[in-house]
Parts: structure tokens; C-alpha cells; sequence
């Protein structure tokens, strides 16, 4: 007798989500299906605006107030949530089905402690009492790996880092007991260890509790390594689904194929990364046929008219699309070789970093004393050739994005020099005397959208950097010069009589490398600039980088913890911890053969789609400790695994492995 199949825990079917836009609906969710098994990781991906965080939230009853679920069904063991009273849905979904949010400072209410907010939970969904709904916190807390959970039980968000804040979001995820835990992008803001640690603390309790989780993310490397199976979305409809293995290996969506191959890596060194033209339509934008044909390589007359079915393939393998499977072209605007930066030319450096100090001083009492300092930036020394791309990375905290700051002016500078063309120290310059070098070094921001004036044009933002720096230009040279910038960026000419709200994030980061480039620079300093990126516009950017790079012999210093950005775009890498740079070497020197431990679990911890390649998997315990009270010798022996009696007792001396490579260590691993 054949046993039955096993009944999905969660069956979602024929999802429709609209949103009001004054006197019409516009649908933002179409069709979308998936199902999920007790105990299974199914991954949710795709562009910024497909609509999985939408889709997410309507489980569980949290559409915005101008959202209306138009049709569809999503049986949650037998019972269909989508047509409970919303009471009954909410004591439902606040106890079997979870989420974790994508950033949890603003999930969490700041005015309450940790402790209280998942006692509440405790309280609202087990009603236990307040002796056993403390201990309750207290264990889970220490289950999701928070050092001494009495003590903070008693903090607020804002003194815990970004991973114990996630930590404690999981930890009132589970006060619940939840048999589904949805994770909406749990680790995109956070640092390659980081994401790591909670990646395996969300398997684990997946293993302990049997609870299934819907992982949303556009990570697809970290998808490749943690989930079961995979649906793909686009533009609010499911395109492909499959098990992780056969999406991975066999891809049959050109979506998914062309979201592959926009992943940077050290293989496409010299090349340009196959990037998605254009971008997600905008749920108002009438699309007839396949929504993806405008961007498709392959669509043929049939993909303008009829909307694709979906398509079973075996296996459990799915696509909507009329060519599934069929190979795309080598289209040679993906793949032509761009200049390889691997070796610049020899020339004199551009920029000279030495002894580099930043120290802010901590201050108390009423007469504003001086009691000790936070030593962000602790004595770093690096230099940069025109053409060349030095990558800085590291952990959050560890002094990269004040390091690039201090070199625009956007943080004081204790000690060190900073000498450009060789020629001039920018440290102890007066204003008046530093103000014609301020347009030498420029930076594109982290967050493009914060640092551009919400109240300016476009246009404006770009002409602010020329007014200062080259007031003898007239006003039509200046529109001439705004035009030619905006063409070089890939942004049409209209763009200059609009407002930065009115942009996607990749046309914002755009708009941002354009201000930079608008003043004629010879670096600019590249913040965590495609971290909040989608693959596919990452890969637009990155390629643009290296075109202007090659054009106008620009340098670069990337601030980054993506380390397949870094294989891909840079020729150098310094590591930094806690101040310090711990190793430095060519990019190849130092992502083949690693000899600081903290690079080597670095590279251990960032996921990658080879995943069976039997690379050691290293996990760094704890965070990066407090720079206001350094440990003593090497900084990073607390955590280290390496770590002896005179890594405690002595700073580490530097070793020197060839002319390009060396790091600070007292145990280098081979």
C-alpha cells in the first residue's frame, strides 16, 4: 500500500494583492503560489519590488492600510488564514506563524527593554506568570546565543549591535513555540560572521523545534547553502520553484538564469558582470503578455501577448515561461572584457595614508571631562595609485566607514598625514588652505537616498560640487558638464529637474557617484555602495565603476564586507579589526591564502553558490569588542582560535610573506 504524500504545513494559491492609488487599484501581487513542508527552508528571492515582503505580510495580517487582498487562499494546516476574523487570525498567527523583520531597530520599540518586549509575548500568547515568564526571557535569550541573559534583559535596543538585535528578534520569534517562522531578510544589513551565526542558529532551531521557514532574501549565495527549495519571484508573480540543487544547477526561468549571472566573482576578474537591463515594473505599469519580456533576451512575439502558464518541468520543478530552459545567448554586451585592473601601470601614488588616527573622546559629569576614548580608527597606513582599487574590509565596528570619512573631512583626524599627489599633508591644513583639495577625494554614501537633499533637484545636487570647486564656469558649461555626467551614469537627461524620491535605489547610487564625479576627483570612496543593491543592479553599478575607473583613471577605496564584490572589483585588500589593519595584500594573495585568522574566517563565513567546494567553515564567537576599551596585545585575541599566552601580552609585529603581503600576527596560519 503507497503511503499518502505529506499535506504542505502552508499551501498558498492564486494570491492577488492591490494597492489604492486615488480612484484605481493597482496590483501588486498576481497569482502568486507556493507551499511549504513541516521542517522545510523554503527561500523566497528576487528584485526589490517583486513583492515577497507584500506577499509576507499578508499571512499574517499586516497589509499597510491601502493594501486590499483581492483574491486567494493560504491554508495554514487545513485552515485557510486569509478568510479568518482577524482576531482569530491574530491569536493564530502570533503563536504558530512568526516573523522576523528585516531591521529590527525599528522593529523593536525603543522605550522598552528586550526583556519586556518578549515577556509580552509570553504574557499575550501562554499567559504565564511573571516569576515564570521571567525565566522564560532568560532562556530564550541564552537559546539564541546572547551572553549573560539577565543582565540584558534589562537593555533597550539601542545598546545591543545589530546581531544581538536580530538575536532578539528570533528570541521573541520563538517565545511563541511557531511551527512557521517567517525571516524576511534577517541578515542583509549584517556582517558576513554575523549573518553566518544566525543562519546556523536559525538551522539549528529548525532542527530542534521542527518549525518551517520561509527565508526572504536576494542573497542567492546564502540561498544556495542554507534552503531546501526555491521560488523565484518577479514582478508580484511566482516564475520558477524548484529544489535548491536543481534551481542551482538547472535553472529553467531566463530570470533566474540571468540573476546567476549577475553574481560578482573572482572568475569574472576582466570582465563585465551580465546585468539585467532595466528594472522591476512598477505595479501600475500595464504589461500585456510576460512581465519579464521587456527585459528578456529571448522573448519572441508569442512573450508580448500571452501571459505564460506555469509550467510543470518534473521533480518538482516549475517555471512560467513559454522557452524554459532554452539557453540564453552570450550576448556580448554581458560578457566583452573590460580592461583588467589586476596590475595598474606603475605610478606614483595619488593617496598616502600613514599612522592614520581617529579618536573620539568620551566625555562625563558636568563639566564635560575627558574620561577616555573611542579608538575608531587606531593607526592605519595604506596607499593608492590612480586606477587601482584598494578594498577595506572588516566586521561593523571596526573603524572602515571612519576611516573614508576622516579622509573626506567628515571626521577629525587625531594623527597621521594624509598626503595626496604626494606632494600636500591634508592633516593641519587650515580650512581656507585645505578647501581647493577637498574636490581630490570624494564619497559615495552607504545609503544613497540620506545623503541626498530630499528639497533639491537632481540637477541641483550635481552643480552644488561645480559652483564651489570651478566657479569660473558659466551656467551653460555647467548644464553641459551636468549632461555629459548624467550620460556617463547611465541616467537620461531629464533626470536633472527631478527629485531623489522620485529614483530607484540603484538610479539614487547613480545620482551619487555622478555628485562625486561632477568636482573631477582622483578617489573616491566607495561606502558599502552596493550592499542594499539587488544582485542585478549591483552588477550594473559594478560594471560602471570599473567603465569610469578605466575612462578617468579614477582610485578607489571600497569599504565593503561583501567579499565576491571584492574578488570581483579589486586589486588589493586590507583587513581591518578594531582599528587596525590585520592583513594586506593582492586580492589573490589574500582570498587564496589568508594568513591573519581573522581573514581566514572571514572568507570562512561568507557564503558562496559552490558550496561544495570543502572550504572549512570557521565561526567567529561574539562581536567585535568595544573600542573604547581595546583588548590588551592583539586586539583580536579574545576571539581567536589561535590565540597564546603573548597574544594577550604583546601586540602582534608585522610579517612580511612577500613584497605585496603581510599581516600583524604572532601565530600567521599557513
Amino acid at each position: 500500500m503507497s503511503s499518502q504524500p505529506e499535506q504542505p504545513l502552508l499551501a498558498v494559491s492564486g494570491l492577488r494583492i492591490a494597492f489604492h492609488q486615488g480612484d484605481a487599484d493597482v496590483t501588486a501581487v498576481q497569482d502568486a503560489s507556493f507551499a511549504i513542508r513541516t521542517g522545510e527552508m523554503l527561500a523566497l528571492v528576487g528584485e526589490s519590488g517583486s513583492g515577497k515582503s507584500i506577499t509576507a505580510l499578508s499571512l499574517l495580517g499586516l497589509l499597510p492600510p491601502t493594501a486590499v487582498l483581492e483574491a486567494g487562499q493560504a491554508h495554514f494546516q487545513g485552515r485557510d488564514l486569509l478568510a479568518l476574523p482577524m482576531a482569530e487570525r491574530r491569536a493564530l498567527t502570533g503563536r504558530r506563524i512568526a516573523m522576523i523583520f528585516q531591521e529590527p531597530m525599528t522593529a523593536l520599540n525603543p522605550v522598552l527593554s528586550v526583556g519586556w518586549q518578549i515577556g509580552e509575548v509570553l504574557k499575550q500568547h501562554h499567559g504565564l506568570p511573571g516569576a515564570d515568564r521571567q525565566r522564560r526571557v532568560f532562556d530564550l535569550l541564552a537559546q539564541v546565543g546572547i551572553p549573560d541573559p539577565e543582565q540584558r534583559a534589562g537593555d533597550y535596543p539601542h545598546q545591543l549591535s545589530g546581531g544581538m538585535r536580530q538575536r532578539v528578534m528570533i528570541a521573541m520569534a520563538l517565545a511563541g513555540q511557531p511551527e512557521l517562522l517567517i525571516a524576511d531578510e534577517p541578515t542583509t544589513a549584517l556582517d558576513v560572521t554575523v549573518q553566518a551565526q544566525i543562519m546556523d542558529l536559525l538551522q539549528t532551531l529548525r532542527r530542534q523545534y521542527g518549525a518551517a521557514i520561509l527565508l526572504i532574501t536576494h542573497n542567492l549565495a546564502l540561498v544556495s547553502e542554507q534552503a531546501d527549495r526555491v521560488a523565484v519571484m518577479y514582478a508580484g508573480s511566482i516564475v520558477e520553484t524548484a529544489g535548491r540543487d536543481d534551481l542551482f544547477r538547472q535553472p529553467a526561468h531566463p530570470y533566474t538564469r540571468l540573476l546567476l549571472r549577475s553574481i560578482p566573482s573572482v572568475d569574472q576578474r576582466g570582465q563585465r558582470l551580465a546585468a539585467i537591463t532595466g528594472s522591476v515594473p512598477k505595479p501600475e505599469e500595464a504589461i500585456p503578455g510576460c512581465r519579464f519580456a521587456p527585459r528578456c533576451p529571448l522573448a519572441i512575439p508569442r512573450c508580448q501577448t500571452d501571459v505564460p502558464p506555469f509550467r510543470d518541468l518534473g521533480g518538482g520543478h516549475g517555471a512560467a515561461c513559454h522557452l524554459a530552459g532554452a539557453p540564453l545567448p552570450d550576448a556580448p554586451p554581458a560578457t566583452a572584457a573590460c580592461p583588467d585592473q589586476a596590475v595598474p601601470a606603475p605610478s606614483a601614488p595619488v593617496l598616502q595614508v600613514t599612522g592614520l588616527q581617529v579618536w573620539f573622546p568620551q566625555q562625563s559629569g558636568l563639566l564635560r571631562r575627558t574620561t577616555g576614548y573611542v579608538k575608531a580608527v587606531d593607526g592605519i597606513d595604506f596607499t593608492l595609485r590612480p586606477r587601482e582599487t584598494l578594498a577595506l574590509v572588516g566586521e561593523s565596528g571596526c573603524g572602515k566607514t571612519t576611516a573614508g570619512k576622516a579622509l573626506v573631512g567628515l571626521a577629525p583626524v587625531g594623527a597621521g598625514s594624509i598626503v595626496v599627489h604626494g606632494q600636500t599633508d591634508l592633516n593641519g591644513l587650515r580650512p581656507r588652505a585645505l578647501r581647493p583639495f577637498r574636490q581630490t577625494i570624494q564619497m559615495i554614501f552607504q545609503d544613497p537616498f540620506s545623503s541626498l537633499d530630499p528639497r533639491l533637484t537632481v540637477g541641483e545636487t550635481i552643480a552644488e560640487g561645480m559652483e564651489i570647486h570651478h566657479p569660473g564656469l558659466t551656467s551653460g558649461e555647467r548644464q553641459a558638464r551636468m549632461a555629459e555626467l548624467l550620460a556617463k551614469v547611465g541616467l537620461p537627461a531629464d533626470a536633472r529637474r527631478r527629485y531623489p524620491h522620485q529614483f530607484s535605489g540603484g538610479q539614487r547610487q547613480r545620482i551619487g557617484l555622478a555628485r562625486s564625479l561632477a568636482v573631477n576627483p582622483a578617489v573616491v570612496i566607495c561606502d558599502e555602495c552596493t550592499s542594499a543593491l539587488d544582485v542585478s543592479v549591483q552588477a550594473q553599478i559594478l560594471n560602471l565603476l570599473k567603465d569610469l575607473q578605466h575612462e578617468l583613471g579614477l582610485a578607489y577605496l571600497f569599504i565593503t564586507h561583501d567579499l565576491g564584490v571584492v574578488s570581483f572589483l579589486a586589486d588589493r585588500i586590507a583587513v581591518m579589526y578594531l582599528g587596525r589593519i590585520v592583513e594586506h595584500g593582492l586580492t589573490a594573495e589574500v582570498l587564496t591564502a589568508p594568513r591573519h585568522p581573522y581573514s581566514k574566517a572571514l572568507l570562512a563565513a561568507a557564503p558562496t553558490l559552490d558550496n561544495a567546494g570543502g572550504r572549512p567553515k570557521l565561526r567567529l564567537p561574539g562581536d567585535v569588542p568595544s573600542p573604547v576599551n581595546p583588548p590588551t596585545g592583539c586586539h583580536f585575541h579574545p576571539r581567536c582560535p589561535c590565540a597564546q599566552e603573548i597574544c594577550r601580552a604583546a601586540p602582534p609585529p608585522r610579517t612580511d610573506f612577500s613584497p605585496t603581503h603581510s599581516c600583524s600576527c604572532h601565530f600567521p596560519v599557513g
